[in-house]
């Protein structure tokens, strides 16, 4: 496979190395000291054109085309944990109690510094930005990068996620959404107490909350295009100190998910409408708070084509596969692909006779050769995209 040809035995070791490394200590959103300096110094060995620390503990290089000024394209790599406690056994397990990779960003990490590899070999024809992102878990970190100026002059931008649904060898690079939007609702039911055994002389928000659950399903069952996915569910209800009490507070929270802007919208607006209207039936006041987080990924046509020739180049196509579903999880790379165009990939990484882990499980781990795939197709796809920009 070209993947693993394109890398010499001691630097896939290396490699390797550097992924356990990883593993073993990983940090959480916007700690990443251990982890942000581990990779800068990695990065300083390759001798790659510039590097910078940036947005905190973010990476920022840069790599020399062939010609300065052909157009630049970015690779992103996301670095941060979950603080979940690692179950998976392995030699390399984290070293820090409750906080591993349960999300492979040890693995993106790594395939960043293998692109870095790669484009060393073999330059672009412009420069390619690489960007080590904090943050990812939080949703946060995308916008401090950008706000650091990372997208300064890029032209396009791609990037990547482990999946162990697919074997290693086998990349998504398709075309329309790929990713949700994740925001969030707090919803606050203001009624009046009274003792249990006298409910008239209450406002009940608790009976007001239970109504509502089941109102606000009705927006994806009957108010929505059933044409569009989405959900909308409540996560948390909190109300009340003592059975015989009637409190004068209810509160709920929980999530909504879309994969199109129209529809985010639509969302939002009928979770507000909807939580006022049935405060208003009960006699409560309501009070609702949207926290909006990540947009939809939606890969366009150009830049999909020129990551799918990319996989191609070296996987083969029968290294192409799809996603049979859609999925609804959230990755703030969409922040940088509302500034400029880019496709995210799926990149398999589950080995020979693996079962099909989770992402966010103490279980998950991705496998090893997915550094090699996601490095390479990265790396070509840089070369292809800049090209083909160049071109114009």
């Amino acid at each position: 496979m070209k993947a693993f040809v394109e890398f010499p035995n001691d630097i896939r070791q290396k490699l390797i190395e550097l992924r356990r490394d990883l593993h073993q200590h990983p940090e959480l959103s916007f700690k990443e000291e251990q982890t942000y300096l581990r990779l800068f110094n990695e990065l300083k060995s390759l001798n790659v054109d510039s590097i910078e620390r940036v947005a905190g503990t973010g990476v920022f290089a840069q790599i020399k085309g062939q010609n300065r000024n052909a157009p630049v394209v970015a690779l992103r790599g996301d670095i941060d944990a979950l603080p979940i406690q690692e179950e998976t056994g392995l030699k390399y397990s984290s070293a820090n109690p409750g906080v591993m990779h349960a999300c492979g960003h040890d693995i993106h990490a790594s395939w960043i510094v293998a692109a870095a590899y790669s484009l060393m070999q073999k330059p672009a024809a412009g420069d390619v930005v690489l960007i080590l992102q904090p943050a990812e878990e939080v949703g946060k970190g995308a916008l401090a990068m950008i706000k650091a100026g990372a997208l300064k002059g890029v032209k396009a931008i791609f990037g990547g996620h482990v999946d162990r649904r697919f074997p290693v060898g086998q990349v998504v690079a398709q075309e329309g959404p790929l990713a949700a939007s994740s925001d969030e609702f707090h919803i606050e039911l203001i009624g009046r107490g009274a003792h249990a055994a006298r409910p008239h002389e209450a406002l009940d928000p608790i009976v007001g909350a239970s109504a509502l659950v089941g109102a606000l399903q009705t927006i994806v069952s009957r108010r929505k295009n059933p044409a569009f996915p989405a959900v909308v569910t409540v996560g948390t209800i909190n109300a009340g100190t003592a059975p015989n009490v009637i409190p004068d507070k209810a509160k709920l929270s929980g999530t909504i998910r879309a994969v199109d802007s129209a529809t985010r919208q639509f969302l939002i607006e009928e979770v507000r409408r909807i939580a006022k209207s049935q405060a208003a039936s009960y006699g409560l006041t309501g009070r609702v708070r949207i926290e909006e987080g990540t947009p939809p990924i939606v890969n366009p046509e150009r830049t999909t084509a020129w990551a799918r020739q990319a996989a191609a180049s070296v996987l083969g196509e029968a290294g192409l596969t799809k996603m049979e579903t859609l999925n609804l999880a959230a990755e703030d790379f969409a922040f940088y692909m509302e500034k400029i165009p880019g496709c995210f990939l799926r990149i398999g990484a589950r080995e020979k006779g693996g079962e099909v882990i989770p992402a966010h499980s103490g279980k998950f781990y991705a496998a090893e050769e997915s550094i090699f795939i996601g490095g390479a197709v990265l790396a070509e796809a840089a070369r292809i995209a800049s090209a083909s920009l160049a071109k114009k």
